[in-house]
């Protein structure tokens, strides 16, 4: 068994929905575990058009090797609708890859720890979010890197929609903390 790291992102239709949909996806593969799960991120397309990214990032144990999981990757982006039309095109649902264990791994279509990695708040942040000492394979400690994408449009968001929690909210910033007005939900 090996442990992974995903990164999961989605700027076309429910993103938010889908995001969620496809981690439940993931959990049920007879040959994967989720272990656990960041939060939900709202990012701005990096090298991008379109709308924002939604993007949270799993940790997983698989039995499949690296090549399979991309497989496997692939297949499920295809059941939520992904096309690729032209590169950085928005998606209905994007699977990456960023770290297999210890590996690393150069191949064409296949390059772990993901290339882009260090660069990006949209994985970075959540990924540091899961696991504050992981050592990025050949980089070093990826909480190091938080500092170059600091710039970058990042923002945690709830994940209860419930109305009694956006009217909560509301109350809260207009009135002083209290027990009565701890959050519903998390």
């Amino acid at each position: 068994m090996s442990v992974a790291y995903l990164g999961l992102g989605a700027n076309l239709g429910d993103a938010r929905q889908t995001l969620k949909d496809a981690v439940v996806c993931l959990a049920q593969q007879r040959t994967i575990t989720v272990l656990a799960k960041s939060s939900l991120y709202r990012t701005a397309p990096v090298d991008a058009g379109g709308d924002d990214y939604f993007n949270c990032v799993v940790k997983i144990e698989t039995s499949l090797p690296a090549r399979q999981l991309l497989r496997l990757c692939h297949t499920v982006e295809e059941q939520f609708g992904r096309e690729r039309p032209y590169r950085n095109a928005p998606r209905t649902l994007d699977l990456d890859i960023l770290l297999y264990g210890d590996s690393s791994i150069d191949e064409a279509d296949l390059i772990v720890p993901h290339p882009r990695l260090t660069e990006r708040a949209f994985v970075l942040v959540p990924l540091v979010e899961l696991d504050g000492e992981l050592i990025i394979p050949q980089r070093g400690r990826a909480d190091a890197f938080l500092g170059a994408v600091r710039d970058q449009r990042i923002e945690k968001v709830a994940t209860c929609q419930c109305p009694m929690l956006a009217a909560q909210r509301e109350d809260e910033s207009s009135a002083p903390p209290t027990a009565s007005n701890k959050p519903l939900c998390r």
